[in-house]
């Protein structure tokens, strides 16, 4: 029997018990498929040939294309299984291969992204690599049969070729690994100079920053809020205000079923990559309830009511926690079909002045249109209200018309074949959506939305937590997998601190500090950078030179592993005022911006953490019962500052409390302190926020 008719069922049956959707999904492909690990390594060596990586994610609609097209595709699963071994990745399950690879890749080709094609040797280093390929030349790509031939050609006749490419992109790396500047610059020499390129980067006219594709950069947003409060003016603050609404009024944001799709195709907002990630969505609730909290804005209210409604009636498990994405498709060859509309399908719900009504506000047949597709279109409000109510007939106004089309647009688009939701739970995700839960539900004054962040962190802590050892990056059927990961223990530990803030519960704030503790022991690498691999704690493979020190500096744009630590260091140390998590932030803070001071955008997490670091924490304690109590906290929980904590009355131990702090009272008022100093009991709602906006600064140290 040849390899061409046993391989595919070899492939099937190590695909088809794999806990990954994505990975599963390729268990019928007529390609014999191995799974990340030591055995696709060993075969390599044994039979002397290359391995070809893919990479990709149940989300990725161009994975889906090459699955379904090239892998599909007989002559080139007969060259695969003739001249490769074939390792499929789920970059969600295994962040820590996709991070290597798509550095390596990235040093050759200039590419990255999903899919990622890598042809490496049987040691795991890349020689040539791509992104998506087609089964024949098209797309202005070459086709994947001529790539795999090609390879393999060189494989047999130039093997001194493949040993200098592989050279030549290990070297590459090691250069872009150690370079820094050669001094330090002051934090904030540092601040100053990311402010100068965020604020150049800005799209006066769409709002956002960069030009298309254009991804949101929810961190480079609380960069600006906090560069608002602490040096004045309007520039930063009129920047983050009109991006949160540009992006909330733009199709990048569900405007029938709430939450965000991963970017826009356009600078305008208006068409999106249609994938729904766990990771932005967690990021882009967290600034939305920063900008509802600043500005006062409806708006953004409604945009952090939606966010939350689509992550729990999609994402949420019955049992805890939140799964990782949901799809762009919901079937092969489609683009977006379940979130377009066609003016058809828009009449077969609507009529009248509401369907006119719908339309005008939506933009139906203006800027939304599909390029594959005219006729579909994205939803995005093009007018105002008032604009697009002008000359009809709405008896019960245009507000409860509007509320009343988009309700019935959801029960249709209901029925449509759903795209699917990759139901994961992995540690990094769910600590990002526990921290914006619990500060969603603080702000909204909803404890059935902090019990839900309470039900993520008990499940994660119960099955995926191991004193001493840290979080797992998964939570499977069979239990607890991926030790060793950064990204799990600050992320976690964030949406720990968060949450503990919130409730008051000293479980909370114990774990927090027993995770960050196991960072700085076990993550630190050259320079006391954090590694995004712990080499004693990682349960992984050690194939591929996953072990490699590797420092997630950088956000990408989602907020990178050691800035999440920095700012994790800091919100403890306001909320325990225990000055060593404030050292260890500073500590961190020196050698990261030696490397990153020319990133920009992509540095807007530490400085943002730079800022916060000369910024005293803030903490209010509401004492009382009664209606005077609750206006109180209701206005410290809705009032905005970069890093404050706040208190229905005093929190038990561990939690501590500055030193000043006057003695308990019986009558409604709200402790307000700054550092270590508490200013005079405010008993006026109104004067909490104000009070809030003139706290010093932290004094060097």
């Amino acid at each position: 029997m040849g390899a061409s008719e046993s391989g595919p069922r070899r492939g099937a049956r190590r695909l088809a018990d794999e806990t990954s959707i994505y990975l599963r999904s390729a268990a019928e492909q007529p390609i014999d498929w191995f799974p990340w690990g030591s055995d696709a390594f060993e075969l390599a060596r044994r039979t002397n040939r290359p391995v070809l990586l893919d990479i990709g994610a149940a989300w990725c609609h161009w994975c889906h294309v090459m699955d379904e097209g090239t892998y599909a595709d007989a002559e080139v699963a007969r060259l695969i299984g003739q001249h490769f071994v074939a390792v499929k990745v789920d970059r969600d399950q295994n962040p820590e291969v996709d991070r290597r690879y798509q550095r390596q890749v990235g040093a050759l080709t200039g590419e990255g992204g999903w899919p990622l094609t890598g042809f490496l040797t049987p040691d795991g280093e890349v020689f040539l690599g791509g992104t998506y390929f087609p089964p024949v030349d098209g797309h202005g790509r070459p086709g994947f049969r001529r790539v795999l031939k090609e390879v393999a050609r060189l494989w047999k006749e130039e093997p001194e070729r493949i040993r200098e490419n592989a050279k030549s992109i290990q070297g590459s790396l090691e250069r872009l690994r150690t370079a820094r500047s050669p001094t330090t610059p002051a934090l904030g020499e540092f601040v100053a100079g990311v402010r100068g390129q965020i604020l150049s980067s800005y799209d006066p006219v769409n709002g956002g920053f960069g030009m298309a594709p254009k991804f949101p950069h929810p961190t480079a947003v609380s960069f600006l809020l906090w560069d608002a409060y602490s040096h004045g003016g309007s520039a930063s603050l009129d920047r983050a205000r009109d991006t949160l609404l540009r992006m909330a009024d733009g199709g990048m944001y569900d405007q029938i079923g709430g939450g965000f799709h991963r970017y826009s195709v356009d600078e305008g907002w208006h068409i999106p990559h249609f994938e729904k990630m766990g990771i932005d969505n967690a990021a882009l609730l967290s600034a939305y309830v920063e900008g509802a909290q600043r500005f006062g804005e409806p708006r953004l209210r409604e945009v952090v009511r939606g966010t939350l409604g689509w992550v729990r009636s999609v994402l949420g498990d019955p049992a805890g926690g939140f799964g990782s994405s949901q799809d762009a498709d919901n079937a092969p060859g489609d683009d977006g079909n379940y979130f377009t509309w066609s003016r058809a399908e828009l009449k077969e719900v609507l009529a009248g002045d509401e369907l006119k009504l719908t339309s005008r506000f939506f933009g139906v047949g203006t800027d939304g249109r599909m390029p594959h597709d005219p006729e579909r279109n994205v939803l995005f409000r093009a007018l105002s209200l008032g604009e697009a109510a002008e000359g009809l007939d709405l008896p019960d106004g245009a507000g409860p018309a509007l509320e009343k089309a988009v309700a019935a647009l959801g029960v249709a688009r209901g029925q449509r074949p759903t795209p699917a939701v990759d139901r994961a739970i992995y540690a990094d995700i769910n600590g990002r959506f526990i921290g914006a839960f619990a500060r969603a539900g603080t702000y909204l004054g909803d404890s059935a939305v902090i019990a839900d962040a309470r039900r993520a962190a008990d499940r994660l802590l119960d099955g995926a937590y191991r004193a001493g050892t840290g979080v797992a990056h998964r939570l499977d059927p069979s239990g607890a997998r991926g030790f060793g990961l950064l990204e799990d223990q600050v992320a976690f530990a964030s949406g720990l601190v968060e949450l503990a803030g919130a409730t008051a519960e000293p479980r909370y704030i114990q774990a927090a500090t027993a995770l960050l503790e196991l960072v700085d022991r076990e993550f630190r690498g050259e320079d006391g950078l954090l590694r995004d691999v712990a080499p004693n704690l990682y349960d992984g493979p050690r194939v591929g030179g996953v072990l490699e020190p590797s420092y997630p500096l950088e956000d990408s744009p989602h907020l990178a592993a050691n800035a999440t630590a920095i700012l994790a260091f800091l919100r403890l140390d306001a909320l325990s005022h225990d000055d060593r998590w404030y050292q260890k932030a500073l500590a961190l803070l020196g050698p990261i911006s030696r490397r990153i001071s020319g990133a920009g955008l992509f540095a807007a997490g530490t400085a943002l953490a730079a800022g916060l670091a000369e910024t005293s924490g803030a903490t209010v304690i509401v004492e009382g019962t009664g209606p005077g109590a609750r206006a109180l906290l209701d206005a410290a929980r809705t009032a905005w500052h970069p890093n404050l904590w706040v208190f229905d009355g005093r929190p038990p131990p561990p939690f501590t409390l500055p030193d000043s702090v006057p003695s308990a009272g019986s009558a409604p008022r709200a402790l307000l302190c700054s550092g270590m100093s508490c200013a005079p009991p405010i008993t006026e709602p109104s004067e909490l926020a104000s009070a809030l906006a003139s706290t010093a600064r932290r004094a060097a140290t």
